[in-house]
């Protein structure tokens, strides 16, 4: 039997009135990203901290995200990372990259990013040839174009350490991926993605029906 609870606006309140705690650069940032038309790519203050804690649960330095945005997700985790921590970001756009690097530089953890901008399978495909890079990250969060989450993916393991988390958001997409009379590349590319990895055995796997929808993967 499957227990849920229904998660009203005052209960979801109630979580964040004794759960969340959002540091003022981060509050800046999503504030001014609420302005945007774009304002649903951003994850969720819940989202962030979230992240947050599981990168202090395994006690990630070295990140890695594809997908960046205006930064929200990047700056939770240049903030939560110790001091010889560093997250390696991409992102296509160079206009949020700046946006997100500017947010990192005023909260004074830009030194902990490396933000690279161009096509993410590029960048992950150099990123893979560096000496050291292979196998040597704690931490993977996809939040990208979702056709490219099963090549982001298969970077993403190279990359891991045996033990290493990746996560990946909006693996339920608004819960389109199980109407099957939606049938655009986006849904179809995250109804395979979740496919593949149920019936991968490189990974342990667990989806939480948090926020979009999070897939949390750990490299055995």
């Amino acid at each position: 039997m499957r227990i849920q609870v229904n998660l009203t606006e005052k209960l979801q309140n109630y979580v964040a009135d004794v759960s969340l705690s959002e540091p003022p650069p981060l509050r800046e940032l999503r504030e001014e990203t609420s302005l945007l038309a774009e304002r649903n790519m951003q994850i969720s203050p819940e989202q962030g901290q979230f992240l947050s804690v599981l990168l202090r649960a395994i006690g990630a330095k070295r990140t890695l995200e594809v997908g960046v945005f205006t930064g929200y997700s990047l700056l939770r985790t240049a903030l939560t990372l110790p001091a010889d921590g560093r997250v390696t970001a991409c992102d296509i756009s160079a206009k949020w990259a700046e946006v997100a690097l500017g947010h990192c530089e005023r909260a004074g953890v830009a030194d902990k990013v490396d933000l690279r901008v161009g096509d993410a399978r590029e960048t992950l495909a150099a990123l893979v040839q560096e000496e050291g890079a292979a196998g040597s990250f704690d931490f993977v969060f996809l939040d990208a174009d979702k056709e490219g989450y099963e090549t982001y993916y298969e970077y993403g393991l190279t990359l891991l350490r045996p033990g290493g988390l990746l996560v990946a958001d909006n693996v339920l997409w608004s819960g389109l991926v199980i109407d099957e009379s939606v049938q655009d590349d986006e849904t179809r590319a995250l109804r395979a993605f979740n496919t593949k990895l149920y019936e991968d055995d490189r990974v342990h796997l667990s989806m939480l029906p948090f926020a979009d929808g999070l897939t949390l993967a750990v490299k055995r």
